[in-house]
């Protein structure tokens, strides 16, 4: 391999970091927004005013605050967009072999990603805040961060034996995290922090659907618990550790979900609380990955490209 190629693939990893830390930058941007009540700030999209691109001082804080998230979208296509080139290149050096198309497919998402959550967060505003869509912009956020993590996983994800029984269990850890953070979204989207004062809410009981949220909680714990137990029993180390930070991190999301509960959501509280849903997308993808098997010697074989790590 050249020295080109050499450096093709030193970039690689790097970026694919980089575009999972702005992708859970974006949520923290994004919920500090709504708690801020600067989801209007910007009163129309794509122009943050009819007259201008860019925040003015009549707009205030809530201006800036909401002109400063939409600026963090052009750093998160920046670095998508050098992630993708650089996939791209290994791409097409490999074209007379075998060639490394899926990291270039999963970058691909990733890039695409943002003009749709541009899209959606457009609908947003001009919906003054419907809550659904705003679910659906914070839900979209939370995918993009699993697919950073795939991502990172094809680059450099270390040899592991197929799961087994273990993958089914881990699918529906999968499956009950997702639907803990879509009912997350709709308990905000039935509370007090709607992002603007005048934004309506979904009309559902906030108290209720705290409940509902919780107890899907306790199922995820009870079946993330399952699985660390049992990879534990069946010695598959990988899989007990992924699965044992997956559950601490549940734990201290319960924790915290509590104290925010009790306390009348402070917006701190409820701010590193969405933080922490962003930790658990991708706690909860490398856990179902560690389940899925892995050689990095087949890799070679199939590919000279950026999923070999030669």
């Amino acid at each position: 391999m050249n020295t080109n190629m050499s450096a093709v693939h030193r970039l690689a990893w790097p970026l694919a970091v980089a575009n999972l830390v702005a992708n859970i930058g974006i949520v923290i941007t994004g919920g500090a927004v709504r708690l801020t009540g600067s989801g209007l700030g910007c009163p129309t999209w794509p122009r943050c005013t009819d007259a201008s691109y860019v925040a003015h001082g009549e707009l205030g804080i809530h201006g800036a605050i909401e002109f400063g998230n939409r600026m963090l979208t052009f750093v998160l296509v920046v670095l998508a967009i050098a992630l993708w080139v650089v996939v791209l290149i290994d791409l097409v050096r490999s074209w007379r072999g075998t060639r490394a198309w899926r990291p270039f497919l999963i970058a691909t998402v990733v890039l695409l990603g943002i003009p749709a959550q541009a899209v959606i967060g457009g609908i947003t505003v001009h919906t003054d805040l419907n809550p659904w869509i705003v679910s659906l912009h914070l839900l979209v956020s939370m995918a993009i961060i699993g697919v950073c993590v795939l991502l990172l996983d094809v680059l450099r994800g270390p040899d592991r034996e197929d799961g087994g029984g273990l993958r089914r269990l881990a699918w529906l850890v999968f499956g009950a995290a997702w639907v803990v953070l879509y009912l997350g979204t709709v308990v905000t989207g039935s509370g007090p922090h709607s992002g603007d004062l005048d934004s309506r809410r979904t009309g559902l009981d906030p108290q209720v659907m705290s409940h509902v949220h919780a107890a899907a909680v306790y199922l995820l714990v009870a079946l993330t618990l399952g699985l660390a137990l049992v990879a534990r029993r069946q010695g598959a180390a990988l899989v007990a550790r992924a699965a044992g930070g997956l559950l601490a991190l549940e734990l201290a999301q319960g924790l915290l979900g509590f104290v925010q509960y009790f306390t009348d959501l402070p917006e701190v509280l409820v701010g590193l609380h969405m933080l922490g849903a962003a930790l658990v997308s991708a706690a909860v993808t490398w856990t179902l990955l560690t389940t899925l098997g892995r050689s990095r010697g087949r890799s070679r074989g199939r590919s000279r490209g950026l999923v070999s790590g030669s």
